[in-house]
């Protein structure tokens, strides 16, 4: 099937390329930007005739910003064949769901589709996506695409347009406008956000760097976010809440206060469970910084989150926000926040493929009876050894030579582990050559 995305060049729009390249589609990509390199680094082709391109794709994916997209749904809707699919991914579904079914021929089914994740994660799997079908006009179309979607395990959810705008109101809404303004009051107060996290507590810390996560984005994306026509009624009684509390709080109403909490507390419900999550997630924070603690003289490897740089060397100081690695007399300080320490086998992984190994060929005569390739899996297990592979098989009379050639992290002494390999050899019944 062909599949047709408009603001394909975007990054959510080059997520989805490649998702339906993986599973087989024939994908094709436009974008206002015009950029064709994308489209050739994504290996899929880039639409230069674009209403060709619309007249004979089964699928086209409407992924432009919000405030552009029903102009886009107005302008390519009508183009499209006869039994094709025309589906958005925007968080606002009332506007585009009725645009789409204004324009599109009655021939055309139509699918509102909002992925509750970002262009960031890797996979789709656990992730949330919430589908608006029509009736009527996604019967073919839906049951296929739900179907890609939970074997690659999403979790699907269903709801009317309506509904879904009046959720995300303040699923989305309530949550970007209030971490933004935290992030605006910190401008405003000229507050130093750096300097503060030396006193931070464990919440304030997860606090900061969710307000840090929104404001390190498109911005352009969030304010059309806000432009749900639902949040205007949640803004003003988010408002009203922050003004009613501001004023107990001057009064000095300490029951005032204690009342707002309770009921809020009541109608929130089950926040036994909430206490335990959030507990869990600090908890990982915590755990984190431990490990790093007791790694302190030992060599660890710590990966950049956003270069993907690896850090490799011995763990020499620890601080709440920074640790320190040695290496060949030179020392790296790193924010903890931007890495992520490896585990052992991925640190195994990173040292054969990043660090220059070097090669040592064994010849040996192997014991009667004895079965090479089981030699050569126990030699592949010797502390320092990446692999063991059987280069030569020599059959002298009783005896069968065989030469063994075993590849060593670079970082090891290559003569003292080809010297414990030779001893282990001799103690299972091997002759060195």
């Amino acid at each position: 099937m062909k599949i047709l995305i408009i603001g394909g060049t975007g990054e959510t729009g080059r997520w989805f390329a490649k998702f339906y390249k993986k599973h087989g589609f024939d994908v094709i990509i436009w974008g206002i930007n015009q950029k064709k390199e994308i489209a050739q680094e994504l290996g899929v082709k880039f639409a230069d005739d674009l209403d060709r391109e619309i007249t004979t794709s089964d699928i086209v994916m409407i992924s432009v910003p919000i405030n552009i997209t029903e102009k886009t749904i107005e302008e390519i809707a009508p183009k499209m064949p006869q039994e094709s699919l025309l589906m958005d991914i925007t968080s606002i579904k009332t506007g585009p769901i009725e645009a789409m079914k204004k324009y599109a021929p009655a021939d055309v089914e139509i699918l509102g589709t909002h992925p509750m994740f970002g262009p960031s994660i890797p996979d789709i799997r656990g992730q949330i996506v919430i589908f608006t079908p029509i009736e009527g006009r996604s019967s073919r179309w839906f049951p296929l695409i739900r179907g890609m979607y939970e074997d690659n395990g999403a979790h699907i959810e269903v709801m009317g347009a309506v509904q879904h705008d009046k959720m995300m109101a303040v699923v989305q809404g309530l949550t970007h406008f209030a971490y933004i303004s935290i992030g605006s009051v910190f401008s405003e107060l000229e507050f130093d956000v750096a300097q503060s996290r030396r006193f931070m507590s464990p919440m304030y810390d997860i606090m900061l760097d969710l307000v840090g996560r929104i404001l390190a984005q498109n911005p352009y994306l969030y304010a059309m976010i806000q432009m749900n026509p639902e949040v205007a009624g949640v803004h003003k009684a988010y408002i009203n809440r922050c003004n009613l509390m501001a004023e107990i709080v001057r009064d000095r109403d300490i029951e005032g206060f204690v009342d707002l909490m309770k009921k809020a507390s009541s109608h929130f419900g089950d926040t036994e469970s909430a206490l335990r999550r959030s507990e869990k997630l600090i908890g990982t924070k915590i755990a984190e910084h431990e490990e790093l603690v007791r790694s302190i003289g030992y060599e660890r490897a710590l990966k950049h989150i956003y270069s993907g740089v690896v850090h490799f060397g011995i763990i020499k100081k620890v601080t709440p926000r920074t640790v320190i690695l040695e290496r060949v007399g030179k020392t790296a300080e790193l924010l903890i926040e931007n890495v992520r320490l490896l585990d052992e086998k991925e640190l195994l992984a990173w040292k054969a493929t990043a660090l220059r190994s070097v090669i040592r060929d064994i010849s040996v005569f192997i014991p009667h009876g004895s079965d090479p390739q089981i030699i050569r899996d126990v030699v592949s297990r010797s502390d320092g050894v990446i692999s063991a592979d059987i280069i030569d098989v020599y059959n002298k009379q009783n005896a069968i030579s065989i030469t063994y050639r075993i590849t060593i992290y670079g970082d090891c002494d290559a003569a003292g582990i080809q010297q414990n390999v030779e001893t282990l050899l001799r103690g299972i019944g091997c002759t060195i050559r």
